[in-house]
Order: structure tokens, then C-alpha cells, then sequence
């Protein structure tokens, strides 16, 4: 089974609730960050792209495909040795019901540049929520532990790990009938950059200034190795 690590309680209050504080608003604002991205309606994210695809053939909601394909994913962590964070815990019970909220605040339907907003801000909000909960450190999520484990296992460049698990699912998912678009090629182009800035912006300083400084320098140099997030991807 996958090693669970609990939080560590070495920082001082202030810090521990801000990391606490942190994780749970960026995983909340990941969601919302989908649910605007996939209200856009001009294509989504390759895991989202599965969410939809899988949803169209059960029926089955949005959000509680997020959760069940987090746990699938999750059990793939047990042949790789994959240590199991308390963020990593929280992101697959709580991204889902997030974008579930997203869904059903956000209206479908609308005119093409409403869309087109919805896009743009769903990219910009869920890059700036990854750099929060990944900034907490409180561990990967379960799509970028997949990564990270398989990278460490086969010796493969992350880039082509993540390459090719996102091609996968986002075959999976359009010949389920997920929505490949112009906003799948826009997410995969522009959220790369968009956590190389917000992953050093948002990460929390933590230990002695030399330790501080190495691990605030650790997220942005894996960003700039990684193109997506959890999603897609980042060393969460």
C-alpha cells in the first residue's frame, strides 16, 4: 500500500494554519477553476476530458467521477511505492465536489465571448490554485504522484511520462465523448507557465534560510521541467 505521511507540526502555529489554510482554499479553487474551464464549452483539460467522456457513457456527475478516477489513480501509486501526503488525501476527496459547486453556480450555454472569458479565467484561476496547494506542501496530488512515480521507476524524462499519460486519457476521453477543443490545446499551451510563476509565488518558506531557500527553489525548477498540472501537471 502507499506510504501515508501525516502533516508535519515543526512550524510554528501561524505557519501550520496558513499551510492548512492554503491547501484547502487552492484545492477548492481548482475545482472552481475546472468548472470554468469546462463551462467554456471550447474544450477541456485531458483529465477533464475523461471526467466528461466517462459521465456521458454512466451518467453518473461530474465531481464523483473526479473522486472515483482520483481512487483509481491512487491504487496505480501501489506498485510504484508512492509516498501518500495528507494533500494528497484531500485533493482526491475535494477537487471533485469543488468543481461540482463550479457547475452549479457557472451557467451553460452562454454566447461565445462569455465563453471565451469563462476559458481564460478557468486557466488563470487553476494555475494560481495550483501554486497554493502545491505551495502548502502537504504532498502530490494523485495524477502528478502517477507522474512523479512512474518518472522515478522508469528512468523516463518527466516530460514524456506526462506526455504520454495525458495522451492516453485524452483518447480515453474523447472516444468516450469528452470535449476536445481549442481550449484543450490553449490549457496545455499556457498552464505550464502560469505555475512556473505561481508555484515560487505561493510557496511557503519554511525551516532554516539555507533549507528555505532550496525549497522554494525545488517547485520552480520542477515546473519548468513539467509543461501541465494535476491535472495535470507539476510536482504536486
Amino acid at each position: 500500500m502507499p506510504r501515508f505521511t501525516l502533516p508535519r507540526s515543526t512550524d510554528s502555529a501561524p505557519v501550520l494554519v496558513r499551510r492548512f489554510v492554503q491547501l484547502f482554499a487552492g484545492l477548492f479553487l481548482y475545482g472552481i477553476g475546472i468548472a470554468l474551464i469546462v463551462r467554456g464549452e471550447l474544450g477541456v483539460a485531458p483529465w477533464d476530458v475523461l471526467t466528461q467522456g466517462i459521465a456521458k457513457q454512466t451518467g453518473l456527475g461530474f465531481g464523483l467521477i473526479t473522486v472515483l478516477t482520483s481512487g483509481v489513480v491512487l491504487l496505480l501509486w501501489i506498485p510504484l511505492r508512492q509516498r501518500l501526503g495528507f494533500g494528497t488525501v484531500m485533493n482526491a476527496l475535494l477537487v471533485g465536489p469543488a468543481a461540482d459547486v463550479g457547475l452549479w453556480l457557472i451557467p451553460s450555454g452562454l454566447d461565445l465571448w462569455p465563453r471565451i472569458g469563462l476559458l481564460a479565467a478557468g486557466i488563470l484561476v487553476l494555475g494560481a490554485a495550483t501554486g497554493l496547494y502545491i505551495g502548502a506542501h502537504f504532498g502530490p496530488g494523485p495524477r502528478d504522484g502517477l507522474m512523479t512515480g512512474l518518472h522515478r521507476v522508469t528512468g523516463w524524462k518527466i516530460w514524456i511520462v506526462r506526455t504520454g499519460i495525458e495522451l492516453i486519457v485524452l483518447t480515453a476521453g474523447w472516444l468516450l465523448g469528452g470535449n476536445v477543443g481549442i481550449g484543450t490545446v490553449a490549457f496545455a499551451l499556457l498552464i505550464g507557465p502560469i505555475c512556473g510563476y505561481a508555484i515560487p509565488l505561493f510557496a511557503i518558506k519554511r525551516g532554516s534560510r539555507t533549507e528555505r531557500s532550496v525549497r522554494a527553489d525545488v517547485p520552480a525548477r520542477a515546473s519548468r521541467a513539467v509543461p501541465t498540472p494535476r491535472a495535470t501537471a507539476v510536482v504536486e
